[in-house]
């Protein structure tokens, strides 16, 4: 007699293993989000950042200064990386002033060849680097068809192709010692797109992008190895970088304050979250709202009315 064609390929064993295999992905899924809801109220523990050597780029200024002050605080040798010379060693002068640990190297960031240069001078003189934080960025703040090329270009050679350097130069000696965290930052503008910020929106996207997609690469990873991650989407910090902001609820979205922002960032790394905002509820508040039709986010951000004006 002829096999039924429709139950030539049913297999009962495949079909109940299959089900256990959905199961068991179920079951993960509510284990990973009641931990998730206890992390947001018990956070785990911050780790020590003592032993650290951790390269901040763009230290001359804003964040990164912050960031290089901090960090300093709590016993991180801190190297620091700008292209502006003077600010740099602003920077390293004051942390060794209140007796902290500071190396200042003077680089393009945009320079591959010069990146990796600079990076071996920084593991023959200081050590490997085990905290990256990518930290540098421009903000041109016109309508796009009033950017030049130049401009555009720059952005995303500051703002992207630059953690991409970075990367290649540092994540080799992370992956032989087994240990390594990477920081970079994205942007409020990197979860919504905003008038006046076509090309940086671009790249704060792209960051979040290649963070996620590096991340799932080291997952993959048979070796397993022990690489943390963070991306950061900072609302406008008051740094001088957004010049002409407005917000229609200043008490609800104000500009943040650099050292706030910079402490955040360092105890979210410290702590190994993934992702953090600032304010912490906007990252939660964009996820909530992607589930409404995209009409209704834009209503929202009309309502909320906050941005940046034309600098031009």
């Amino acid at each position: 007699m002829p096999q039924d064609n429709n139950t030539a390929g049913f297999n009962p064993i495949d079909a109940i293993l299959l089900t256990l295999e959905f199961l068991a992905f179920l079951l993960k899924a509510v284990v990973r989000f009641v931990v998730s809801v206890f992390q947001l109220i018990v956070p785990p523990p911050a780790a020590d950042v003592s032993g650290d050597i951790v390269l901040i780029t763009g230290a001359g200024h804003g964040m990164g200064k912050c960031m290089s002050f901090q960090y300093a605080a709590l016993g991180a040798t801190v190297v620091c990386i700008d292209i502006n010379e003077t600010t740099n060693s602003e920077t390293v002068a004051q942390i060794k002033l209140k007796g902290g640990n500071a190396f200042g190297f003077i680089c393009d960031v945009t320079n591959r060849e010069q990146v990796f240069e600079v990076t071996k001078k920084i593991k023959e003189q200081v050590g490997v680097v085990s905290i990256l934080v990518n930290n540098a960025g421009i903000m041109p703040t016109h309508p796009l068809l009033q950017q030049t090329e130049q401009e555009i270009r720059k952005t995303f050679d500051i703002n992207v192709l630059a953690h991409f350097w970075f990367l290649q130069a540092l994540l080799p000696d992370m992956l032989t010692r087994d240990r390594g965290h990477i920081v970079a930052m994205s942007s409020i503008a990197g979860l919504v797109g905003l008038n006046n910020l076509v090309p940086y929106c671009g790249t704060k996207f792209a960051v979040r992008g290649l963070m996620e997609a590096m991340f799932e690469e080291l997952r993959s990873d048979p070796r397993k190895p022990n690489i943390k991650f963070t991306t950061i989407f900072p609302y406008m910090v008051d740094t001088g970088l957004c010049k002409r902001p407005f917000m229609r609820f200043p008490n609800l979205l104000k500009l943040v304050n650099p050292d706030e922002a910079a402490a955040a960032i360092i105890d979210a790394q410290r702590r190994g979250i993934v992702e953090l905002s600032i304010p912490k509820y906007v990252l939660y508040l964009n996820t909530f709202m992607r589930i409404f039709p995209l009409r209704t986010g834009q209503e929202l951000g009309d309502f909320l009315d906050s941005g940046v004006k034309s600098d031009l």
